[in-house]
């Protein structure tokens, strides 16, 4: 199939015995330049996703034909295998299904189904889950849906956060006899609690929200976490640079006397430009 290369890549991260930082992408630029710093896996969160498409908060608003779309501009865009964050899988075990057939049609090299409850129940502001019985639901959906064997599902919960940890591992032994090919966590706050959650369980980890006491890469690694989330800070610097821009240019500033502009090779490595004039001289007969 078309994107199992980059579906083995991922699962050779997870079968590897490192731990590595992903790069946060949300479009067609993020992600080439991610591709081209040499990182070798792309993180695409549901907050940026929602933030990127519809310029809103974390809160469950997109949809998943628009997180979908978006997962299919960044496939054609570059090759870096991409790893997306699927929340709850858009609603009930049903609905996992047809996310991870989307999702896999998409480009996505993995995707994480987790046991939040979303979205939020009336009157309710604090974070709920789901039962176990329901998240082993999805992540049997989740595992039926796939056609491509090689396209990764991790279980995902929040538990530790939530509930306990004790809960946290309860949920993920519970998930990995589903058959899933990894488990995700947040809420981790200590090397205790991951250790706790490495002696109960066998597979790949990866991390998200990790505290400072989680950050040294050379411990995660020891302790089966193969991913270990950074945030997302890109699209937040793009932000800020694209204010600075907008407000610069309303206050007068030439264009010229902009600062933190890319220079014009930057732009054209992003853009292929030198692929696109290739491609012009052979088919149109263009000068390069």
């Amino acid at each position: 199939m078309a994107f199992r290369s980059r579906r083995e890549k991922l699962r050779i991260i997870l079968s590897g015995s490192a731990c590595i930082h992903p790069g946060s992408v949300y479009d067609a630029i993020s992600i080439r330049i991610a591709e081209d710093l040499g990182f070798s896996l792309g993180m695409f969160g549901g907050s940026v996703a929602s933030l990127a498409v519809l310029g809103d908060p974390d809160v469950t608003l997109i949809t998943l034909t628009e997180l979908a779309e978006q997962m299919r501009r960044m496939s054609r865009a570059a090759s870096l295998p991409v790893l997306v964050d699927a929340d709850h899988g858009y609603g009930n075990a049903l609905n996992v299904r047809r996310t991870v057939q989307e999702l896999e049609m998409a480009g996505a090299a993995g995707l994480t189904i987790e046991d939040t409850l979303l979205p939020a129940a009336f009157g309710e502001a604090r974070t709920q889950l789901i039962s176990l019985e329901e998240g082993v639901g999805k992540m049997k959906a989740a595992l039926d849906a796939r056609s491509d064997p090689s396209l990764v599902i991790i279980g995902r919960t929040g538990a530790a956060s939530v509930t306990s940890t004790e809960d946290a591992i309860r949920r993920a032994k519970a998930y990995e006899a589903t058959g899933v090919d990894a488990l995700f966590f947040t809420g981790i706050t200590s090397r205790a609690d991951l250790e706790a959650i490495v002696a109960a369980t066998h597979l790949p980890i990866v991390l998200g929200g990790a505290p400072e006491a989680l950050s040294e890469i050379d411990y995660l690694a020891s302790q089966r976490v193969r991913i270990a989330l950074q945030g997302h800070a890109p699209i937040a610097a793009a932000m800020q640079a694209v204010y600075e821009t907008q407000k610069a240019l309303m206050e007068g500033t030439p264009p010229k006397s902009l600062k933190g502009l890319p220079s014009s090779d930057l732009t054209n490595r992003v853009m292929r430009e030198a692929v696109v004039k290739t491609r012009g001289a052979e088919f149109l007969g263009l000068k390069k």
